[in-house]
């Protein structure tokens, strides 16, 4: 097979869809590898490390996307969606449930491409393998972030994240996931008060029970209801919301009123915001404009946060790709679903139908099963 490994061109995209010893490991299976120039120049990795790993340099863009398949880190945008194709298998982070994704989904239908995305590839018991590593990233990443925009240069409260003796901040995670573990590991380490809201009382418990030991008399977990969350909102520093639902558009569960009860100058990171995001008053951003004020509380809405961290997460994500990539290239795309329940629950789009139901009800289009599409 003929794997293409484009640069990325989202807004400071700079991880890359396979690090040069991953490649090795498809060329070294049988595979011809094509790695557009520079393509991992931002992540640290120089074309001579690809080529080193013979792999071949594609010159341009266009050329890498005649491959069999697509190995990339983000949807496909701008100049991108004109190289989609019939025939094309793509194997990225697609979040096609978003609703700015609309013309995308739609694009990738009409011109019949086998698209994965990652954050679909599920196992039997719910988890979520490609994306847990980027999770732990965005999870860590939203205390870093909030701490920065928390300072008063930054239109923040004036508040350090961390405290000094007594005086602690407090921060509120919604969901109870990967993301959320991250997350409250990291503002618990640094010394804040935290409170985690989450509906299911199993996790909660497990939460307590690992980090609650740990940080004794600074972790709060409540059960995630309307009177819990409103009162946490009006009390909190940093709100960082993580509540997603594989594959479907996340529930909005802040209200814009329940915004404006906020202290003004306070943070909010929606690491959701790939699927939509929790907060009504969220909206897309991007690595060169992250944020914006709205209701007085400052909005840090990055739909690509392990962006900013590409070496570590281009590293960490080619070890969770690679062996899906792999079975991809050896056996080709129905072989491979057919054997691998968990790749087939991360194919979105096939032979110009919907194959995602979360997906498929998020625009208001046909579902069709892919086992039925299948020969």
């Amino acid at each position: 097979m003929i794997v293409g490994v484009p640069k990325e061109i989202k807004d400071n995209e700079n991880r890359v869809g396979i690090t040069p010893r991953g490649a090795a490991t498809l060329v070294e299976a049988g595979h011809r590898v094509l790695v557009e120039k520079g393509a991992g120049v931002g992540s640290g990795f120089s074309d001579s490390e690809y080529e080193a790993s013979g792999v071949v340099l594609a010159p341009s863009v266009a050329e890498v996307w005649k491959a069999d398949m697509v190995l990339k880190i983000k949807e496909p945008v701008g100049l991108e969606l004109k190289l989609l194709r019939s025939g094309l298998l793509l194997f990225t982070y697609l979040h096609l449930a978003n609703p700015e994704l609309r013309d995308l989904t739609l694009a990738l239908v009409d011109r019949k491409v086998t698209a994965i995305g990652y954050e679909t590839v599920q196992l039997d018991d719910g988890t979520l393998p490609l994306l847990k590593a980027m999770s732990e990233v965005a999870g860590k990443m939203a205390i870093h972030v909030a701490a920065h925009y928390l300072e008063r240069t930054h239109r923040g409260r004036g508040i350090l994240l961390g405290g000094v003796g007594e005086i602690r901040s407090k921060v509120l995670v919604i969901g109870a996931g990967v993301t959320v573990l991250n997350a409250a590991q990291v503002a618990l380490a640094m010394g804040a008060n935290v409170i985690v809201l989450n509906r299911g009382e199993k996790r909660l418990r497990e939460l307590s029970e690992t980090l609650g030991s740990a940080y004794p008399g600074i972790l709060t977990t409540k059960i995630l209801n309307r009177e819990n969350l409103a009162e946490a909102l009006k009390n909190a520093d940093v709100v960082v919301g993580a509540v997603l639902v594989a594959g479907a558009r996340s529930p909005i569960l802040v209200t814009c009123e329940m915004v404006r009860s906020m202290k003004k100058g306070s943070v909010i990171v929606d690491v959701d915001i790939d699927q939509g995001g929790i907060f009504e008053t969220c909206r897309p951003t991007t690595h060169s404009n992250p944020v914006y004020v709205d209701e007085g509380v400052i909005h840090y809405c990055v739909t690509n946060m392990p962006g900013a961290v590409p070496r570590t997460s281009t590293i960490a994500l080619t070890n969770t790709t690679l062996p899906y990539a792999l079975k991809l290239a050896n056996l080709g795309f129905a072989e491979a679903v057919k054997g691998d329940r968990s790749l087939e629950m991360g194919v979105n789009t096939y032979a110009g139908y919907v194959t995602n139901q979360g997906v498929a009800e998020a625009h208001s289009l046909e579902y069709k099963p892919l086992k039925n599409l299948l020969p």
